[in-house]
C-alpha cells in the first residue's frame, strides 16, 4: 500500500509540474471580470506585437507574414500550454542573427526543418526535467551575448534605415559596414526623413505617454505619409508584395531526410536559445506579478509551439520579454490574455492586411534600431566592468565573439569561460584544516596550537584533517597536496567530512588514492561526519568499511582507538 501512495504521488507530482497554468486559472474559477481584463490586456500587447512581429521578420531575412504567423500560432499554444501566467510568447529580437544565418546557409525550407527538430529538443528537455540546468547560464554571458546581437541588428538596419541601394548585404559585422559605406552615395533622403522621423516619435511618445503604443503610432503615421504623398521609399508591399490575408495550411518543411543532420547544430542553438529566452522572461514576469512559473511546463509549451508555428511556415518562438512585460502592466489576468493577442492579431491578418502594403521599411528599421536599444543591458554592463576583473573578461569575450565572428561560438566560450571561472572560484572554498601535533603527551596544549574543536584528552599520534567545502576534482589537487605533506605516517587519521556538501568521482578517487596509501604505511583511517550521500559515493569509489571506519562524530573516533588500544594492551 505504501509503494502504491508513493507511485500515486509521485504521479501527482508529475502531473502538476507539466499543467498549463491556463488549467490553474480555470480550476480557481474563472469570471467575466478576468474575461475583461484578459481582453483589453490582449489588445494592448497585440498593438505593440504587430509592427513588432513584420519589423522582426524582415530583419530575419523572412517576410513579414511569417513574422506574423509566429505570434499567432506561437503565441496561442505558449499562453495556452505554457507554465507562466502571463508569457507572452513570439518571434523575438534575439533570434535575428540566428535565423537570418540559418536562412542563408539552408534556406527557408531548411530553416522550418531545424526549427520543428527544435521544437522536439525543447520538449525532451521539459519532459526529462532539465529545464533548471538551462538557468545556470551566467549572467555575464547572456549580457554579452544579448548586447553582440543588439549590434549585429542595429548594423543591419542601416541599409532600410537610410534606403540604400545594396543588391547583397554581407552577413558579418565587418564587412557589412565596409559594404555599407560603400554603398553611402546611394542614400535615399525621403527614407532617411522618414526613418528618422519615426525614431523621434517612438522616443517622444516614450518619454511624454510611456503607456501610449509608440511603435504602431510611428509605423501607422509612416504608412500614411507613404500613402498619402506617394513618397519614393521601399515598403512591405513593393518588396514583399504584401501581406497575406490569412493563413496557410499546415504542412511539413520540403527538406530531404539527409539534409537533416546538417541542420541538427542550427536546431540545438534554437532550442538552447529559446529555452534561455523563454526562462528569462518567465522570471521576469514572475517579478513583476509575484507568481511562480513553471520552468518544465514552459519548455514544453515552447516546444510545441515551435512545432506549431514552423508547420504553418511561421519563425521560431521564445517568450518575449518586452511582450510580457507590457501584458502585466495592462493588468492581465491570466493566459487568456495571451491567447486573445493572438486572436487579435490573426484578425489583423484576416480584415487589415492590405494596410501593410503601404509601411515603409524605414519606419520598420526605427522599430528594430529601438528593439536593439533596448537589448543592451546599460547598468549591468557597467557594474560589471567596474567590479570583477573576470566576470567583465567573460562578458567582453562574449560580446566580441558573438558580434564579430558568430554567435553560436559566443555564446559557448562564453560558457565554457564562466564554468572555468565558477570551478576555480569553487575550489578556492575548499579548505583543509590539519589539527596538530596529537603527536606526544608532554607538549602543552598551547604549543601545540590546538583548537576549541580538538578534545584536550585525545589520543596520541593521531592526526585529524578537516576538509571545508563542496570536494570536487577542481580542488582534487590541493586538498591531495595538504594530505601527503606528512613525512611520517601517524597510527590514525580522522577525516572530518561533516562540512563537506558534495563530492564527486574525482574527489573520492582522491580520498580512495589517500586511504590506500595511509593503509600501506600502517596508519588507519577514519571518516567522521560524512552526510548519506557523500557516505554513497565513498562505497561507490571503493572505500567500503573494511578499509575505513565510519563514524559519526570526531569523538567517536577517538572513543574507538582509545578502546581498541586498551583490547591490544589487556590481550598482551
Amino acid at each position: 500500500m505504501s509503494r502504491q501512495r508513493a507511485k500515486s504521488a509521485s504521479a501527482g507530482a508529475f502531473g502538476d509540474m507539466f499543467t498549463p497554468k491556463l488549467v490553474t486559472i480555470l480550476r480557481e474559477g474563472y469570471g467575466l471580470g478576468a474575461f475583461r481584463a484578459d481582453l483589453l490586456a490582449g489588445l494592448t500587447v497585440a498593438i505593440v506585437a504587430l509592427p513588432l512581429s513584420m519589423a522582426i521578420a524582415i530583419g530575419s531575412g523572412a517576410k513579414p507574414e511569417q513574422g506574423l504567423i509566429a505570434a499567432v500560432i506561437g503565441g496561442f499554444i505558449v499562453s495556452a500550454l505554457g507554465g507562466s501566467r502571463f508569457q507572452i510568447g513570439g518571434p523575438a529580437g534575439a533570434f535575428i542573427v540566428l535565423v537570418a544565418s540559418v536562412i542563408e546557409r539552408h534556406g527557408y525550407q531548411g530553416f522550418l526543418a531545424a526549427t520543428i527538430m527544435a521544437g522536439f529538443f525543447l520538449l525532451a528537455i521539459g519532459y526529462l526535467q532539465l529545464g533548471a540546468f538551462i538557468k545556470y547560464i551566467p549572467q555575464p554571458v547572456m549580457t554579452g551575448f544579448t548586447a553582440g546581437i543588439a549590434l549585429i541588428i542595429f548594423a543591419a538596419e542601416i541599409k532600410d534605415f537610410f534606403g540604400l541601394a545594396l543588391p547583397r548585404e554581407p552577413g558579418p559585422l565587418i564587412p557589412k559596414l565596409a559594404a555599407l559605406w560603400e554603398a553611402a552615395p546611394t542614400l535615399n533622403p525621403v527614407a532617411t526623413l522618414v526613418g528618422a522621423g519615426a525614431l523621434a516619435l517612438i522616443l517622444l511618445l516614450r518619454k511624454i505617454a510611456p503607456r501610449f503604443p509608440g511603435l504602431l503610432a510611428a509605423v501607422a503615421l509612416s504608412a500614411l505619409a507613404a500613402w498619402g504623398l506617394g513618397l519614393p521609399v521601399e515598403t512591405i508591399g513593393t518588396k514583399f508584395g504584401g501581406v497575406p490575408s490569412g493563413l496557410p495550411a499546415p504542412a511539413l518543411p520540403a527538406v530531404a531526410p539527409s539534409a537533416l543532420a546538417d541542420l541538427l547544430p542550427a536546431a540545438l542553438a534554437i532550442a538552447l536559445l529559446g529555452g534561455m529566452e523563454s526562462l528569462l522572461s518567465a522570471v521576469v514576469a514572475d517579478g513583476m506579478s509575484g507568481r511562480r512559473h513553471r520552468s518544465n511546463c514552459e519548455l514544453v509549451a515552447q516546444g510545441w509551439a515551435n512545432i506549431g508555428s514552423a508547420l504553418f511556415g511561421g519563425l521560431c518562438v521564445t517568450g518575449t520579454i518586452a511582450r510580457t512585460a507590457t501584458n502585466i502592466r495592462a493588468q492581465a489576468y491570466g493566459p487568456v490574455a495571451g491567447m486573445l493577442h493572438a486572436a487579435f492579431l490573426l484578425a489583423f491578418m484576416v480584415l487589415a492586411a492590405p494596410l501593410a502594403n503601404w509601411i515603409p521599411l524605414a519606419a520598420l528599421a526605427a522599430v528594430l534600431a529601438v528593439v536593439a536599444w533596448n537589448m543592451v543591458e546599460r547598468d549591468h554592463i557597467r557594474a560589471v566592468l567596474r567590479g570583477d576583473r573576470a566576470e567583465a573578461a567573460v562578458l567582453l569575450v562574449t560580446f566580441l565573439l558573438t558580434a564579430f565572428h558568430d554567435l553560436t561560438t559566443g555564446i559557448g566560450v562564453g560558457v565554457a569561460m564562466g564554468a572555468l571561472l565558477f570551478m576555480h572560484r569553487m575550489a578556492q572554498l575548499v579548505e583543509v584544516t590539519t589539527h596538530l601535533p596529537l603527536l606526544g603527551a608532554d607538549q602543552p596544549d598551547e604549543a601545540a596550537g590546538r583548537t576549541p574543536y580538538e578534545r584536550a584528552k585525545g589520543p596520541r599520534d593521531v592526526i585529524v584533517y578537516r576538509i571545508a567545502g563542496p570536494f570536487f576534482f577542481g580542488a582534487a589537487a590541493q586538498v591531495s597536496s595538504v594530505l601527503e605533506q606528512i613525512d611520517r605516517p601517524p597510527r590514525a587519521f580522522v577525516l572530518d567530512l561533516s562540512a563537506v556538501p558534495l563530492a564527486d568521482e574525482t574527489g573520492a578517487h582522491a580520498l580512495a588514492a589517500f586511504v590506500a596509501k595511509a593503509r600501506r604505511a600502517g596508519a588507519r583511517v577514519f571518516v567522521a561526519g560524512a552526510s548519506r550521500s557523500l557516505l554513497r559515493r565513498l562505497l561507490r569509489a571503493g572505500l567500503d568499511r573494511g578499509q575505513i571506519t565510519y563514524v559519526a562524530r570526531i569523538d567517536d573516533a577517538y572513543s574507538r582507538i582509545e578502546r581498541d588500544e586498551r583490547m591490544a594492551r589487556n590481550s598482551s
